[in-house]
């Protein structure tokens, strides 16, 4: 058996043109959108991101990003999220399971671990 890529689904909240942006401001390059579902893509890595509400379920969704750069993603974040989108988010923190982490909860309530490789 061989896995060729996972791809999850994460949901939009109630407002899909805002999920959108927010991930293209992130600094995903989106492939394919409709109404129902948008394709997000950033080297081989993708994620569909689909027009989805349910608070319950969003709430309780995490992702991790497993990234080369964790400052250069801290500092995107801070020029081109932060005072735009209605998130919370933790700066670059060594936690006590060994990894350097931003913690970031996107519009819908998803909670992003933007981790550094060590």
């Amino acid at each position: 058996m061989e896995l060729i890529k996972l791809r999850p689904f994460i949901p939009s909240g109630q407002d899909y043109y805002l999920a959108q942006c927010f991930f293209e401001d992130l600094g995903f390059e989106k492939t394919y959108s409709d109404s129902g579902l948008s394709i997000f893509r950033m080297g081989e890595q993708e994620f569909f991101l689909q027009n989805f509400h349910n608070d319950e379920f969003q709430c309780n969704y995490m992702v991790e990003l497993l990234v080369t750069d964790l400052d250069g993603w801290w500092t995107n974040i801070q020029k081109n999220i932060l005072d735009k989108y209605p998130i919370n988010v933790k700066e670059p923190t060594l936690y006590p399971w060994g990894k350097r982490e931003v913690h970031l909860i996107d519009p819908s309530g998803v909670c992003w671990h933007i981790s550094e490789k060590v």
